[in-house]
């Protein structure tokens, strides 16, 4: 395993994490599309249309996050370096909010039904079935993000207290500049030795 990955997940659990991750975003964007097409399909009546508050904010559209994240965990797995690692770290962090977020918000939605029109009844209560299922994919998603965030955070904090791990503020630091004074010390080195030898 590479030197920056995760040493307590091993590389075929965090592939198997980034793709379920991945199926989870899909799963909410559809279902967010479908959710569209059902309330948009609505006939005014005379008590209105259900327009739920999940609906109204686009909580199953949130799904693109857990998409973003199911793909720098993929690519944490196949390539580690200590930048993805951290990267994949904050997107669970923040999975871990917006479903906590969107969970909240289905439960709301839940939680009170308001009298509507017999027209759209049928759709209301398969709109709230529908959110039912997200709040089951949601406590799926939350159970993945924590997962890897634990084991992360807790190799992250060993190897910090070990000391091999060293993070750097952003600065205009580059390659290049490195490559650069490498080779200045280097013909430095030679000038140094030229010298002695004479």
């Amino acid at each position: 395993m590479a030197p920056c990955a995760c040493s307590k997940i091993s590389t075929a659990d965090t592939l198997v994490l980034g793709a379920i991750q991945i199926l989870i975003g899909i799963f909410h964007v559809c279902m967010w599309y479908f959710l569209l097409t059902l309330y948009l399909g609505q006939i005014k009546g005379r008590f209105g249309t259900y327009e739920p508050l999940t609906y109204k904010t686009g909580c199953a559209l949130w799904g693109i996050i857990f998409i973003i994240s199911g793909a720098i965990l993929i690519r944490v797995a196949r390539h580690p370096t200590q930048r993805l690692v951290i990267c994949a770290l904050v997107m669970n962090i923040f999975c871990i909010m917006t479903t906590i977020v969107s969970t909240a918000l289905i439960a709301v939605e839940l939680s009170s039904f308001h009298s509507l029109s017999y027209r759209n009844f049928g759709q209301a209560k398969l709109g709230r079935e529908v959110s039912r299922i997200l709040l089951f994919s949601n406590s799926l998603e939350l159970g993945i993000a924590f997962t890897y965030t634990i084991f992360s955070s807790f190799d992250l904090w060993k190897r910090m207290s070990e000391g091999s791990v060293v993070i750097f503020a952003l600065s205009e630091w580059s390659e290049e500049q490195e490559a650069e004074e490498g080779l200045v010390l280097l013909s430095q080195g030679w000038q140094r030795q030229e010298r002695q030898a004479q």
